[in-house]
């Protein structure tokens, strides 16, 4: 199963007004930041707060997560004024943890990715020929930065497409800061956790999404009932960490995989769908 036009991959973004392609292009910065000086500065103050963050019980379990990096772009969010307080985990993945922390005016989530991830060797996969991602190597904490800040560009592009999506406040080093979804009750239920009222209507908002993120440049990769979660009412698309643009050489090949899951979940809800049929929608130059 081919996507069609693949032919006109390149013409679905409009190149910047020099010739040049737009935004898709953009190198990732993962020089040393404020966040690397402060680690090794180790001031009086941040030292405080570091002891204060490796003694915390929600922290505690956790301590593989918290190099002194991390706590350095920790400690940054705070001074910037952007975390109050944190809180305990939402959720433990592979590859990240998500807590809840108070902001100066609301709740937000905390994505914070281990320099040491489980699965390093699978980010290449789609950072290689990303062409966002030239040049950094195989350098494990370069690797991880440049993909923690992917996801707040791909989280931005995504908006701009008008698909829901949490919203991004701030990166900073491995360290992500985000609209918390959910409530006092705890964090918003995915798809697979919820009795989909309308599965014809909830199918059509996704595929919609899927049709946005594309027309855009951007293929989630790795898309299913299990980052789609409600909120309000509405379906919110996550983990956006894996997305790539229309000009990675395998951007066709985690399409179809989008599509085959996202329309087997409905199936099984009841909706008359298959991937290939999502992805003639989905691809379509023209509706």
């Amino acid at each position: 199963m081919t996507a069609p036009n693949s032919g006109a991959r390149i013409d679905l973004i409009a190149p910047a007004e020099d010739g040049e392609p737009g935004d898709e292009w953009e190198e990732i910065d993962v020089s040393d930041d404020e966040a690397d000086r402060i680690a090794r500065q180790r001031d009086r103050e941040f030292l405080t707060f570091q002891e204060r963050i490796k003694d915390a019980d929600q922290f505690k379990v956790e301590a593989s997560v918290f190099d002194e990096a991390t706590l350095g772009a920790l400690y940054k969010l705070v001074q910037d004024g952007l975390v109050d307080a944190f809180g305990g985990p939402l959720s433990t993945g592979k590859e990240a943890n998500v807590y809840v922390a108070a902001g100066p005016e609301e709740t937000v989530a905390i994505k914070i990715y281990r320099i040491n991830a489980s699965d390093f060797r699978s980010m290449r996969d789609y950072l290689d020929g990303d062409p966002r991602f030239d040049g950094i190597g195989s350098d494990k904490a370069k690797v991880v930065m440049a993909w923690t800040k992917k996801e707040f560009a791909n989280l931005q592009r995504a908006r701009r497409a008008g698909v829901r999506v949490p919203t991004p406040m701030a990166v900073q080093r491995n360290v992500l800061v985000m609209e918390y979804l959910g409530d006092e009750g705890g964090r918003a239920r995915r798809l697979n956790e919820v009795s989909v009222e309308n599965p014809q209507v909830a199918f059509e908002v996704v595929r919609e999404y899927m049709r946005r993120l594309y027309t855009a440049g951007l293929v989630h990769g790795d898309l299913s009932e299990y980052n789609v979660v409600v909120e309000d009412g509405e379906l919110v698309v996550l983990d956006l960490g894996q997305a790539v643009t229309i000009h990675h050489p395998n951007y066709d090949e985690f399409l179809e995989r989008d599509c085959q899951n996202v329309a087997n979940f409905f199936a099984g809800e009841g909706v008359e769908t298959d991937g290939e049929t999502l992805l003639e929608y989905v691809s379509a130059p023209e509706l």
